[in-house]
């Protein structure tokens, strides 16, 4: 330490979402060396391994610029360090040692490397007994989140991520189960972002038709059981929206209650399900008329935040490409937030014309995709294709019919239960999924 009068640079990677102890004792460990250059990672460099922070980047900024100690904050823009190392060449990196082990380890590895190029020194401290960031991130997720925070979340998502993927919730246990999976794969944290609030599952989970029959106040009853245990976004299928004064209150209602997003479909009529194709009459509203509604859903909505996304059926209703593409266009040129394009065909070949020309014209619009009958395709897939967003539209509850049915047939079949009991969840584990059962 004989050249820490010459203020070498320190350079601190974090993200900087919760501060604790055990982050400052690191940036004051840091300043010892000389003066501390914090990368701080940015939402896209975190969405591929960890869940975005609470706080957006700037917020970040705005916090750790103001600690002492911290010379100033840059923008650490993937999860590796090497990058910045190589940008900045610091005399030192410092780091808790807790990235020995684990998948870290990897990292800790390059960084070494790197830093041998110019004479570098790596700095480990021990790591702050006690003190956990995923935690306390757990802590701060179990109480739950606000509305704004939901709502602004989907945005930031797909600025983020290459691909969000969304899974279908129709109660607060499918909302659960979203809410919490995870599973690592090749060092990176596989979860799903959101979740798609069907018009589809909502009426078969209560055995009517998917004709709109059920209405929005019915359904927000449903949305209010997942929104109180959950907190990602959640994206709303508004059907064809219904007129457009009552869509106008459709919009205000979703966004006071924290829902991301609404989309609506192009056709007017009694609704029949797009899967149908064909095979039902599908009827599609005029380009103008379904402009007018756009228009006035984004001009209800108070704040710039919620997103209006039309979805195009043209391919539904046996119109080409080129048709699909006209609409689209359209409703961008209107207002909408995003373009969903819809198909029932298993190739998947119109939807990958449609996404690789709607880029051609429009390089930022989010495009959103629902692969139920083309479900061969994988997300990177679907990247290279220019989409945004991936919603698996019905398959929570299509996995519960017949686990259910299974379950039913068996007690039926021999007259008991213990037949049954390894294709059910044990009581013990079902008493312990939900937070305050015991």
């Amino acid at each position: 330490m004989d050249n820490i009068s010459n203020r070498k640079t320190v350079y601190l990677g974090m993200i900087g979402d919760i501060m604790h102890p055990g982050l400052i004792n690191i940036i004051n460990e840091g300043a010892k060396y000389g003066d501390v250059m914090i990368g701080l990672f940015t939402d896209r460099a975190i969405a591929t391994h960890k869940r975005i922070p609470h706080l957006t980047y700037e917020q970040r900024k705005m916090v750790i610029e103001n600690i002492k100690g911290v010379s100033c904050v840059v923008p650490q823009e993937e999860w590796s360090y090497v990058e910045n190392l190589k940008r900045y060449r610091p005399a030192y990196i410092i780091h808790g040692d807790d990235w020995k082990t684990g998948a870290d380890s990897e990292i800790r590895e390059k960084v070494f490397e790197v830093m041998k190029q110019w004479g570098g020194e790596v700095i480990e401290i021990p790591y702050t007994q006690g003190i956990n960031s995923s935690a306390l991130a757990e802590e701060i997720k179990s109480i739950g989140t606000t509305p704004e925070v939901r709502m602004k979340s989907l945005r930031r998502l797909i600025a983020a991520k290459p691909i969000v993927r969304i899974m279908e919730a129709h109660d607060g246990l499918s909302g659960l189960i979203i809410e919490n999976l995870q599973l690592e794969q090749n060092g990176i944290m596989e979860s799903f972002d959101g979740m798609w609030s069907s018009s589809l599952t909502d009426s078969t989970s209560k055995g009517k038709p998917d004709i709109e029959a059920v209405d929005l106040t019915t359904r927000m009853q449903d949305l209010t059981n997942i929104l109180e245990c959950t907190t990602k976004p959640i994206i709303y299928d508004g059907d064809t929206g219904g007129k457009l004064e009552h869509f106008i209150f459709t919009v205000r209602t979703l966004e006071r209650n924290g829902i991301s997003a609404v989309i609506i479909e192009d056709k007017i009529g009694l609704k029949k399900n797009s899967l149908l194709g064909t095979a039902a009459t599908q009827t599609q509203d005029t380009i103008e008329n379904f402009c007018n509604k756009i228009r006035a859903g984004k001009n209800a909505q108070v704040t710039k935040d919620f997103m209006i996304i039309s979805r195009v059926e043209s391919l539904i209703a046996g119109k080409p490409v080129s048709d699909a593409l006209e609409r689209a266009f359209a409703y961008v040129d209107a207002g909408a937030d995003g373009v969903m394009i819809h198909s029932k065909e298993k190739s998947g070949d119109d939807i990958r014309e449609f996404c690789i020309e709607f880029r051609k014209v429009h390089s930022q619009v989010p495009i959103v995709i629902v692969p139920t009958t083309y479900d061969q395709f994988r997300t990177e897939d679907f990247e290279q294709w220019g989409v945004n967003i991936v919603i698996y539209a019905n398959h929570m509850l299509r996995a519960a019919y017949p686990a259910m049915v299974r379950v039913a047939r068996s007690i039926l079949e021999n007259h008991r239960a213990q037949e049954a009991r390894d294709l059910c969840m044990p009581i013990k584990d079902i008493l312990e999924l939900i937070p305050g059962t015991k």
